[in-house]
């Protein structure tokens, strides 16, 4: 059995992103858990909210070595309904669509910089499924309930993705 160490105690450089725009319903969900962690983490992880392209967030996430991404989703099957979806070990589901207003969305973003070999190690995308993306809309009650659980769910996953660790073998 493997067990890990952090043997130089420096933790990895983490990039919190949410994605979307406020001014479109549950599309701004993913600002709005970003708000909401803004100091509960510690000094050195990264906080953005993009609410334009996602193709910007390849130059956001350049030198990191961890992100978590929080984005709306749709197609709803419960408004609300929280996706954790790790990419070390997950591809991003098909049929969810994440509710970019632009052409180019999370997803593309995360396949064009894994194929360029410029996405960071670990990526944990957050996707919340909303019901109502129209510009002017307030955010559905059901998605802004799933704020306060995905944002102490970020703030634990930073927690975990700044461990610097290295597989060892255990003693013969």
């Amino acid at each position: 059995m493997k067990r890990t160490l952090n043997p130089r105690g420096a933790p990895r450089k983490v990039l919190v992103v949410g994605m979307g725009n406020p001014d479109r319903g549950d599309d701004g969900v993913g600002a709005l858990v970003v708000r909401s962690v803004a100091g509960r983490l510690p000094a050195d992880v990264s906080l953005v909210v993009r609410s334009d392209d996602a193709l910007s967030l390849i130059e956001d996430w350049a030198g990191f070595d961890a992100l978590v991404c929080v984005d709306a989703a749709a197609p709803v099957t419960m408004p609300g309904r929280i996706h954790r979806i790790d990419l070390a070990s997950e591809q991003l589901v098909r049929e969810m669509s994440f509710a970019s207003s632009h052409a180019f969305g999370v997803a593309e973003a995360i396949e064009l910089a894994r194929t360029l070999g410029l996405a960071p190690r670990d990526m944990v995308v957050y996707a919340i499924e909303g019901a109502c993306f129209d510009p002017g809309t307030p955010m559905t009650p059901e998605v802004a309930a799933a704020v306060d659980e995905v944002a102490g769910r970020v703030v634990a996953e930073v927690g975990r993705l700044r461990q610097t660790v290295k597989e060892i073998e255990p003693y013969a």
